[in-house]
């Protein structure tokens, strides 16, 4: 129990902070700490986010830090990205799509280190924009399904590098993008037997208030150490995909 309690008031808060589901921080920590193998840890994680990411979105919609449309834009594609990554999952070579993502987020963490994100701007929503934003959502999901890695490392530095949007509107609508991709990913886990919902439901309990205080933590926090921690995120989660694609072929 102070375990998962650990784990949970961790994920929580880099989920508030970053705006991502925190499946990053506890998929690990569940291996690690706890002993749980690959799937039942991801699929853990995805019922955990449930609650913190619900607990992140209200954050940042009392900031008035959430595109409502573009989150919706990005939900719709994510949903069915995420079912079409689970179907090409065993039909694509993982190993060649995995560095070239390690690739892409080097590169993203490097533009992030020297962006200073305009917290005034504002997301003009037209139907090209609309559509493009779907097409992310789509990307998104399938590289979730297809990899295990959370949409928040994808959608948070997309929006603010190819949209220009303010960091604190880019994690409040990753957030919200979230909620129905962890409810529809959560079912097919249960369905499948990968998931510890007794776990899941104390990590994500535990979660909720640090998720707030991550949450008010990066409202106060200056744009550009926001963008610089976001990136050594983004080096962390290199390294984490890296390490995975190094031990498989071992195993």
């Amino acid at each position: 129990m102070i375990k998962l309690a650990l784990i949970g008031v961790l994920g929580g808060f880099f989920s508030g902070l970053f705006g991502v589901g925190g499946g990053i921080i506890l998929v690990p920590l569940l291996i690690l700490v706890l002993g749980y193998q690959q799937r039942l840890a991801s699929g853990t994680s995805l019922a955990a986010i449930l609650p913190t990411a619900i607990a992140g979105t209200i954050g940042y919609a009392v900031q008035g830090s959430i595109d409502w449309v573009a989150g919706g834009c990005l939900a719709v594609g994510a949903v069915a990205g995420s079912l079409l990554g689970t179907w090409l999952l065993h039909r694509l070579p993982q190993g060649v799509l995995r560095w070239l993502f390690v690739a892409f987020l080097a590169v993203v963490a490097v533009r992030m280190f020297f962006l200073i994100p305009d917290r005034s701007a504002d997301l003009d929503i037209t139907l090209a924009v609309g559509a493009a934003l779907i097409v992310v959502g789509v990307i998104t999901g399938i590289l979730s399904g297809l990899l295990g890695v959370g949409g928040g490392v994808i959608v948070v530095p997309v929006l603010m590098l190819l949209f220009g949007v303010s960091d604190l509107v880019a994690k409040g609508t990753s957030l919200l993008m979230m909620i129905p991709t962890a409810i529809t990913g959560t079912l097919a886990n249960v369905r499948r037997g990968n998931a510890d919902l007794g776990a899941s439901a104390i990590i994500g309990i535990l979660a909720i208030p640090s998720s707030v205080g991550g949450v008010a933590l990066a409202g106060v926090m200056s744009p550009q150490l926001g963008s610089i921690l976001f990136a050594l995120l983004l080096v962390y989660s290199a390294i984490q995909l890296s390490y995975n694609a190094l031990r498989k072929p071992r195993r």
